[in-house]
């Protein structure tokens, strides 16, 4: 799950790092309002949304005065900015983030992120912060600093200080970079974050080491034991599709294809989508049912993909083991009835109860195309589609 650069920014005060005053705003005139509270001669007026990008395209307006606040205001919301994390579709604005200036000196890059190879949160840091910090990493790795963190000991005051000092800030302010770091990480931990940004962390002219920007990620399946979090989830940046499989418990993700699947298992989902792109179609979206899905469950996955206007085929691919077929079954009979399937429908059963299952679908009156195998399911869903 992710949150707003504003709602980061107040997590990372509760943890002592520095960072610029400011308040969300959702009209003009709420802009303006915060603009005369914070009565700095430089305002920012930031555009939330839910990807990284924003300054590049436009997102991020720099004003002198109150007019120009709400000229910048009147401007970005209901904008919709396009980066290279929201796809050509982009995401609309609607609400801002007003903060005061920053005199800034020098901009860095620092980042918390599990290393899934070593199984460590890992401290990274740069020099190279901004807008640029992606053709960093690609064309000059060896600029970005990695400090493994040991989790019974967590990040140590040397730690931090050897990435202070790697990321060349200022001999001067290595102590306040490190308290920095110690909090960001602290923030980490407690709320079961997944991975946490900083770009650009920057050295201002007064001597301080300030958190310009905060991204944050948090891991889903923690998310039942810290309600502060969960309260600032932002519906209107999710897809409503994803929205809806996630209140039964479905792993849905929405994806730009025209062939919509149900499948159990993960690792089975992921290659039913390879082999129907091996057969020269597109997915239109991941989604897994699980091992225990009940026919209500099942009925629901299946209206969730119908409610897809690009869908124009749905491929069914189940291999039973704790999943059983005639659930499986009577969950696609159920929401083919209900929402009045129009659009061709291939289902492969294997395992548990599969005779069953099989009976349950020949049995009920609908156009349903048996396959198979994986390959022949993708292979007929794909020519039915095309």
């Amino acid at each position: 799950m992710n949150i707003h650069e504003y709602q980061g920014k107040e997590l990372l005060r509760q943890y002592g790092v520095a960072v610029p005053n400011g308040k969300v705003a959702f009209s003009p005139e709420e802009a303006v309002k915060t603009a005369k509270e914070l009565g700095s001669e430089i305002i920012v007026v930031k555009a939330q949304i839910h990807a990284g990008g924003r300054g590049k395209a436009g997102g991020v307006k720099i004003a002198k005065n109150l007019d120009e606040v709400r000229a910048y205001a009147k401007e970005l919301l209901g904008k919709v900015l396009v980066t290279h994390q929201t796809g050509p579709e982009g995401k609309e604005v609607k609400r801002l983030y007003i903060e005061e200036g920053s005199d800034i000196q020098k901009e860095y890059y620092l980042g918390l992120v599990l290393d899934r190879a070593s199984s460590r949160v890992t401290l990274m840091g740069s020099e190279e912060g901004g807008m640029d910090i992606e053709e960093v990493a690609e064309a000059t790795p060896e600029k970005i600093f990695k400090e493994e963190i040991d989790p019974v000991i967590g990040l140590t005051g040397f730690q931090a200080r050897r990435m202070a000092f790697n990321m060349n800030i200022p001999a001067n302010l290595v102590n306040k970079a490190a308290k920095l770091m110690l909090g960001l990480y602290d923030s980490f931990v407690d709320k079961d974050a997944a991975i946490v940004e900083i770009n650009p962390l920057v050295v201002t002219g007064g001597g301080d080491v300030v958190a310009l920007d905060a991204k944050f990620n948090f891991d889903a399946n923690s998310l039942y034991r810290h309600k502060d979090i969960l309260e600032l989830r932002d519906f209107d940046e999710e897809d409503a599709k994803e929205i809806e499989a996630s209140k039964y418990d479905l792993s849905y993700i929405s994806l730009d294809g025209n062939i919509g699947c149900m499948v159990n298992g993960a690792g089975l989902a992921m290659a039913t989508m390879d082999t129907i792109s091996y057969y020269g179609g597109t997915p239109a979206n991941f989604l897994d049912v699980g091992g225990g899905a009940t026919a209500e469950k099942v009925t629901e996955a299946f209206k969730i993909i119908l409610s897809d206007k690009n869908v124009k085929g749905i491929f069914v691919n189940i291999f039973g083991g704790i999943m059983k077929c005639d659930v499986i079954a009577e969950g696609v009979i159920a929401a083919a009835k209900e929402v009045g399937l129009q659009v061709p429908l291939v289902v492969r059963l294997e395992g548990t109860n599969v005779d069953l299952g099989k009976k349950l679908l020949n049995e009920s009156g609908l156009n349903i195309i048996a396959a198979d195998s994986m390959a022949d399911g993708a292979q007929k869903i794909v020519e039915l589609v095309g």
